[in-house]
C-alpha cells in the first residue's frame, strides 16, 4: 500500500501543498509543531533520506533550500530549522519548522490545532513567496 505522502502526491488525499516540481512535493505538516511547519517529501517513495540515490538526494536538497527561504520570508521566525527523523510515516521527508527557540523543535510537545482557514492562510503566504 502506498505511504499517506504518495497518497498526497497522487491526489488521491488532500494535502495543504505549499510547492511542488518534478522530483518533490512541500506541504504542511497538519500537526505542526509552529505555524508553518512545511514536509518536502521526495515523489519517489523511498523509506530513508539516505537511500535516495546522490542525484535525487541534491535535488531534494535543492528544493528544500527554495522552500525554507519562502517560508522564512512568509512565517516570522528567527530561522528555520531542519529535522529528518522519518519514523512516523515509511517515506523520506524533510521537517521544515519556524523556529522562536529551541523548543520549538521538540517532537514530544503537543502539537498545534490549526483551523482549515488557518491552514489556507498559511499555503497562501508561503506560495506567495515561492
Amino acid at each position: 500500500m502506498p505511504s499517506i505522502f504518495t497518497r498526497i502526491i497522487n491526489r488521491e488525499i488532500p494535502g495543504y501543498i505549499v510547492a511542488e516540481n518534478e522530483h518533490a512535493i512541500a506541504f504542511l505538516d497538519i500537526n505542526p509543531l509552529n505555524e508553518g511547519h512545511t514536509l518536502v517529501v521526495p515523489k519517489l517513495e523511498v523509506d530513508k533520506l539516505f537511500d535516495l540515490d546522490e542525484d535525487a538526494y541534491l535535488n531534494l536538497q535543492a528544493f528544500t533550500h527554495k522552500v525554507a527561504k519562502a517560508i522564512e520570508k512568509a512565517i516570522p521566525c528567527l530561522r528555520v530549522g531542519v529535522a529528518v527523523i522519518g519514523l512516523e510515516v515509511p517515506h523520506a521527508h524533510i521537517h521544515l519548522i519556524p523556529l522562536h527557540g529551541i523548543h520549538d523543535i521538540d517532537f514530544g510537545r503537543p502539537k498545534l490545532k490549526l483551523s482549515q482557514e488557518q491552514f489556507e492562510e498559511i499555503v497562501v503566504k508561503i506560495k506567495a513567496e515561492m
